[in-house]
């Protein structure tokens, strides 16, 4: 979706209402402030109160979405667009978590091994380089229930036997054995358990 478009069309549909961005802001619970970012392309309306948005400037989401009235001709194509682009902009978000939920794990296991290093080669006593072992495998302790649940619900997993792509439940992921992304795990299609690779695409 063109953000700078979408603006502008909020900001031309609101003039054309006799409204400021103040008094859009009253009325839909925002702050003035946020109505600017919507009308300079850096900031999307919430999901929560688009449809009031589009009362207010008398407008449908279709509309709001696509940055210009779309009539009847053009409704489906326009339609469609919107719907790929929400697409594209789902398998970008998914890509950038797990890209996140790897660059976590390789600084938790970074902090480790330095830890682990200082332990064995530092001179110090006993219960100092145990305690060193403990804070550097804390943040892999508290970081891993997040990544997993990064990793659950970015994308989907494709089973290797029937092709069905799902979102598993956490406790499945947790569970199963795996390497990288891909994980070993029982199909809720088939039944049947196999290697699943993480994909970002149900079609």
């Amino acid at each position: 979706m063109d953000q700078i478009k979408i603006g502008k069309f909020i900001a031309e549909r609101r003039r054309a209402s006799g409204l400021t961005q103040a008094r859009l802001a009253e009325r839909l619970g925002v702050t003035d402030r946020a109505v600017s970012k919507w009308e300079t392309g850096r900031a999307m309306p919430d999901s929560s109160i688009m449809l009031d948005l589009c009362n207010e400037l008398k407008i449908s989401v279709n509309d709001l979405l696509c940055g210009e009235a779309v009539t009847v001709e053009n409704y489906n194509e326009k339609s469609e667009e919107i719907l790929l682009e929400m697409a594209r902009s789902k398998d970008e978000a998914d890509k950038r978590l797990l890209r996140t939920e790897f660059l976590v794990a390789c600084m938790c296991i970074g902090v480790l091994l330095a830890l682990c290093m200082l332990a064995s080669f530092a001179d110090m006593e006993d219960w100092l380089r145990i305690t060193l072992m403990f804070i550097g495998l804390a943040p892999i302790l508290v970081a891993t229930p997040f990544m997993i649940k990064i990793e659950q619900t970015a994308g989907y997993y494709e089973c290797a036997e029937c092709g069905n792509k799902y979102v598993p439940k956490y406790k499945s992921v947790f569970a199963a054995a795996h390497y990288g992304t891909t994980r070993y795990m029982r199909c809720p299609k088939c039944g049947k358990k196999s290697w699943q690779k993480k994909v970002f695409r149900k079609e």
